[in-house]
């Protein structure tokens, strides 16, 4: 008789770790052969029909970037080879948790993808307007968003989950911090800015490798909105930032981003006082400095909104030459989720598009599928390896090697200080910006309906500072515990 305490697979095998995808050592990479992750992932890119999963609610425009200085020393992608070089691209923002029709200026992170339309095949990054997120491992990626979506049984979104998954994730702390801070509510798309929020590799011409963060800075500088009067604007006009988006381009007030890189020597990944690859922490810029790279400008709306902006897919794991992934295990998750979940949602020939297929001819052996609506390769050789002159790899081309060792199992990241650099963030604001991140997070946390929820997750707020936890528990009317002091 099955034990109804006891987690299983969906085919009833017992769960043994629900917390820690198996990986090649404590900083990975995630092996394949984590049924459980990939049986997870899989289901949760199908859970909404047809709509995206997550991301739902968004807005697309076109544009290009510009080169404004050389980091060829550091990669070969082509799109960065020389100053002044343009190239086009797609961006497509949203918020995550609502659906289609929900308001644009909810407090939630924003998405901020781009696909640059390169000569040697598309580049997809694929990030957030903030830089770190609420959880660094793929496999609690299905239960956390679970929890920023409607129960089940009300069908009302529900606070006592999102506060009892986040207490229980002390990891999400610094992400919690930035969300219910003054830029939870960005006050346009244009304005706020934009992370690829993981830890990347690019390579040189000569195999050379180095770890880079992307940080794109707005040129419109960054604006927020106050509480009530998001609420305000969700009431009067729910699709304000999709509005202020096409209405800005459409009068020639063309939206620029500056994009920024942080590079870090591969050695340093083994010494660094945070795990460079764990997504829910930051690199000091005092310690790795934002260097320039280019610009990015958007000056053309779609033409049409479904072929273009809902029939948009990106995925971190549309690659070029010169930019490689990194073990950060929650990137190494999405480089299936995405691509998953677009198959599911658009169909197998999704980058078939006009709006996702590249400028570069695409040469391979796949064939047939849903919406093959080219030649689908006519009669031309259709596996691989073969004798009739098909298309053959290029080794130059692999992605460049790093070491892996550890014991295949399902282990944490090694560094669990989830507290230091959520309490850096508390003490850089203002006291009047500290006031309002409280009493934002007091008021969120006021409707969850067990007192131990709010504790346990008080106690987080006060390691990470003892005046965060402090100035929460009073507006809760709690006393922090005693196991926090």
């Amino acid at each position: 008789m099955t034990n109804k305490n006891h987690l299983t697979t969906s085919w009833g095998a017992p769960v043994g770790d629900n917390q820690n995808s198996i990986t090649a050592g404590s900083r990975g990479p995630t092996l394949i052969q984590d049924v459980h992750l990939l049986e997870k992932l899989a289901h949760f890119n199908r859970e909404r029909v047809p709509e995206r999963v997550v991301h739902a609610k968004g807005a697309g425009a076109h544009g290009y970037f510009e080169v404004t200085n050389d980091v060829s020393k550091h990669t070969k992608a082509g799109f960065l080879s020389e100053v002044g070089k343009r190239t086009p691209l797609f961006v497509r923002f949203s918020t995550v948790a609502g659906e289609n029709g929900s308001a644009d200026t909810v407090r939630d992170p924003r998405g901020f993808a781009v696909k640059f339309y390169t000569e040697e095949g598309n580049y997809d990054l694929v990030g957030n307007n903030t830089p770190v997120f609420f959880i660094r491992d793929a496999i609690k990626f299905p239960d956390f968003i679970h929890t920023q979506k409607r129960d089940p049984k009300t069908h009302l979104k529900n606070p006592t989950a999102v506060w009892d998954f986040w207490s229980l994730s002390p990891e999400s702390l610094h992400q919690v911090s930035i969300l219910m801070s003054d830029r939870g509510i960005p006050a346009t798309f244009r304005h706020m800015h934009g992370f690829g929020s993981h830890t990347f590799k690019w390579v040189n011409a000569d195999g050379d490798g180095v770890w880079i963060k992307y940080h794109f800075k707005t040129e419109q500088g960054v604006a927020n909105l106050a509480p009530d009067v998001a609420a305000k604007i969700a009431g009067d006009n729910p699709d304000y930032h999709t509005e202020d988006l096409f209405n800005a381009i459409e009068k020639g007030d063309f939206p620029a981003w500056k994009l920024y890189v942080q590079i870090m020597p591969l050695e340093d990944a083994n010494t660094y006082r945070f795990d460079p690859f764990d997504v829910t922490k930051v690199w000091s810029q005092k310690d790795y400095p934002l260097i320039e790279v280019g610009r990015m400008v958007l000056d053309k709306n779609p033409e049409n909104y479904f072929a273009e902006v809902e029939q948009a897919t990106f995925s971190p794991g549309t690659l070029v030459p010169g930019i490689d992934v990194s073990p950060d295990k929650m990137l190494q998750g999405r480089l299936f989720a995405y691509s998953d979940a677009h198959r599911y949602r658009v169909g197998a020939n999704h980058q078939a598009l006009p709006i996702n297929r590249p400028k570069k001819e695409v040469n391979n052996y796949q064939r047939d599928g849903q919406m093959r609506f080219d030649s689908n390769g006519g009669g031309s050789v259709y596996y691989e390896p073969n004798s009739f002159g098909g298309p053959k790899e290029t080794p130059e081309n692999k992605q460049a090697a790093y070491p892996v060792y550890g014991v295949a199992e399902s282990v944490g990241y090694e560094h669990n200080d989830h507290y230091t650099q959520a309490g850096d963030l508390y003490r850089l604001l203002s006291e009047e910006e500290r006031s309002r991140l409280v009493n934002t997070i007091v008021d969120a946390m006021k409707p969850v309906e067990k007192e131990e929820i709010k504790l346990r997750q008080i106690q987080h707020f006060y390691k990470a500072d003892p005046d965060y936890g402090k100035r929460i528990a009073d507006g809760l009317g709690l006393a922090v515990p005693q196991e926090a002091l």
